[in-house]
């Protein structure tokens, strides 16, 4: 066992690009090939050919599922995790910044207040590990800011006897447990000399949903790390343990005092004096949960929203077109909330709609209901519009109705009396029905992006953007 100072806070961040990659035990995921179909053909999952528009051909011609799963590539890969309030959030943030500016659009980073983050860094050893190379999360509770490295030992549910002294260990939490069940076994193996703790997940009773990383609370301090895994990282560990003795690195930080970002672009309509014409907006939140690289969830709807504000920046509209990418909303939909906040009742009466897209582009069999959510389940101008798109792009039996259902950025808005609605592909059930990877270190573009669903999201969107701003 090696004990040492933390390293220099930007080193951190720079590490977890590489955490989800190794969930996949291989290199970083290419860009998908692009759909390749023409623009009156029958789209996959649709159950007619199109009948467009003059309007919508403009759109579907230009819009490109190519284009945006390389902004979903650069988001998961080359930043990854994007924990609200932390230099990767704010990298991400730079990014999307710069892109939409060289688009022309008046570009700037709206900044807010978060609370502190607790991560971890699991380490393998280069030559037999190095695949493991893992963000989790870091309980508070525990040692911060500190670096261990010891051999690994599973202690189960951490009660039995035996040394530990210099061990990173494993330690089992049964589903439901509460915080002093938990506390209790992370200190059984403490005092047998554990110099760090990896509190491992239950089994979940339901096969498609899996625990993600988190930073675990316990209700006494402890003087070792106390890191949370996710259950894909649980079965890795136990797998890689099964084949021999293995040493991990436990590395924890506390990131206070931060600041999270919300980045917002306009472009002004045409015909009417500043101030008095209607305003469009697209949005998606750019933030991800620890651990998760957040290619579906929501490297997607951030890579539509500035896919669109490519296309758009050229065409005429009469309203204002707004393209707005949301820190935070993991934490609480905080980042759009903060954005209504600041808005005066004239800049809310001036906001037409919203058109929130959260999980756009799974690659999940199953998903093959587009939904529309709305968080009061009332219809209005957005999710009409998207439905009369879907009329004419062959897809409306894909649709689900318009379902009551917040939990996304689209709730910000309609609390205030914004019209707006969710999009998303989900399981055909239920809007609850969300894919395995979901929030989880397998959230990859190689194993959790379809191009085809992106082409179709960016269609759908696009094509009900640009009617309504022209026709308003």
């Amino acid at each position: 066992m090696s004990t040492e100072p933390s390293p220099d806070p930007s080193l951190l961040p720079t590490l977890t690009r590489r955490s989800a990659l190794a969930a996949l035990g291989g290199a970083a995921a290419t860009a998908l090939a692009a759909p390749a179909w023409a623009v009156d053909a029958v789209r996959p999952g649709a159950v007619a050919a199109p009948a467009l528009t003059a309007r919508d051909r403009v759109v579907v011609q230009r819009v490109s599922a190519a284009r945006a799963i390389e902004h979903i590539v650069e988001l998961s890969e080359g930043v990854g995790p994007r924990i609200g309030g932390t230099p990767s959030e704010r990298a991400a943030a730079d990014y999307l910044a710069g892109v939409l500016d060289s688009y022309g659009y008046d570009v700037r980073l709206e900044p807010f207040p978060v609370a502190d983050k607790f991560l971890a860094e699991v380490m393998g050893s280069p030559a037999l590990d190095g695949d493991i190379c893992w963000q989790a999360g870091a309980s508070p509770q525990a040692a911060l800011d500190t670096t261990v490295t010891g051999p690994v030992v599973d202690a189960l549910d951490g009660t039995g006897g035996g040394d530990l002294s210099g061990a990173v260990v494993l330690v089992d939490t049964p589903l439901g447990v509460s915080t002093a069940v938990r506390t209790q076994r992370v200190q059984a193996a403490v005092a047998r000399g554990a110099a760090a703790v990896l509190v491992l997940p239950a089994d979940p009773t339901d096969p498609i949903r899996r625990a993600q990383a988190a930073s675990v609370a316990l209700s006494t301090p402890v003087a070792v790390p106390v890191v949370g895994v996710a259950t894909v990282q649980k079965y890795r560990l136990r797998e890689a343990l099964a084949r021999g003795p293995m040493t991990l690195t436990v590395r924890t930080q506390a990131f206070r005092g931060l600041t999270s970002h919300n980045v917002l672009a306009e472009r002004a309509g045409r015909g009417r004096p500043d101030g008095s014409r209607p305003a469009l907006m697209v949005c998606a939140h750019y933030d991800s949960v620890i651990g998760a690289p957040g290619a579906n969830d929501d490297g997607s709807g951030t890579a539509l929203t500035v896919e669109i504000a490519r296309v758009m920046r050229s065409l005429p509209t009469e309203a204002d077109l707004r393209f707005s990418l949301w820190g935070s909303e993991e934490q609480g939909l905080i980042g759009s909330r903060f954005h209504v906040a600041q808005l005066d009742q004239a800049e809310r009466d001036r906001l037409l709609g919203v058109y929130n897209n959260d999980m756009v582009a799974t690659s999940w069999d199953p998903a093959t209901r587009y939904w529309v959510l709305s968080w009061d389940g009332s219809a209005n101008v957005i999710n009409q519009s998207v439905i009369a798109a879907a009329e004419r792009l062959g897809y409306a039996p894909s649709l689900s109705p318009v379902t009551t259902r917040g939990a996304s950025d689209h709730q910000s808005f309609q609390e205030r009396g914004i019209a707006s609605s969710n999009f998303s592909w989900r399981g055909e059930a239920s809007p609850a029905l969300l894919e395995p990877p979901y929030h989880s270190p397998e959230d990859t573009v190689a194993k959790n992006i379809s191009p085809e669903r992106m082409q179709v999201s960016l269609e759908l969107i696009g094509s009900a953007l640009y009617e309504q701003a022209r026709a308003v």
